[in-house]
Formats: C-alpha cells, structure tokens, sequence
C-alpha cells in the first residue's frame, strides 16, 4: 500500500499562493485516483481537487474552488501538487492528501498539512 507525505502547508497573508506537494512511496503512474481534501474543525472532509490518471479525464474541482487551486501528477518524482492562489481565511484548514488505486477502491491517506491565511 503507497504511503502518502504532504508538506508545504504553512501561514499565509489573504491574498497570497501557497503549493502543497504529497511525495508517495511508490510509483504513481498506476494509481487511479490522487488528489486532496480539506477538513475543518469538527466537520467532516471535503473533496478540493482530484486528478485522474487515464490522460483524458481533466481534473476536478468544485465549483467554489475553480480558478484559484490547480493539481498537477508528477510521475516522474511521484508527488502530487496542489497550487492555491488568492488564499482566503475560509482556506484555512487541514490539507490531506489521497490516492485510489482503482476506481470505489478504499483510499489512502496522508497525515495531513495545516494551512491557515491569516493577516
């Protein structure tokens, strides 16, 4: 089973961009799914960015989160990226990094990142 390492999560001013990378312990290319949640205090995960590895699907995003996070695969060093522009307070939260292996398999998780915007 890949084990999954986020970092990059940090403070950051309203207004400014922010990377977080998840490095795997294993090769990525095959893994279906990879992609990132954001938790809040108390609430339960919810999905900011997932990545498809068939070459045809395009990245999703909800509809809230469109134009300011972008997710990029690299395979070449097996991480995963996620690029937060124009960070708001409300980005303020845990970042977890996943991977499916194949489709309505069980996911894996990272131990999370914490980023909060703050002024």
């Amino acid at each position: 089973q890949v084990q999954l390492v986020e970092s990059g999560g940090g403070l950051v001013q309203p207004g400014g961009s922010l990377r977080l990378s998840c490095t795997a312990s294993k090769n990525i290319s095959s893994i279906y799914y990879m992609g990132w949640y954001r938790q809040y205090p108390g609430q339960q995960r919810e999905l900011v960015a997932r990545d498809t590895n068939t070459g045809t699907d395009l990245p999703y995003y909800p509809k809230s989160l469109e134009g300011r996070f972008t997710i990029s695969r690299h395979n070449a060093n097996n991480t995963v990226s996620l690029q937060i522009h124009n960070l708001k307070p409300e980005d303020t939260a845990l970042y977890f990094c996943f991977a499916i292996s194949q489709p309505f398999a069980t996911p894996t998780w990272g131990q999370g990142t914490q980023v909060t915007v703050s002024s």
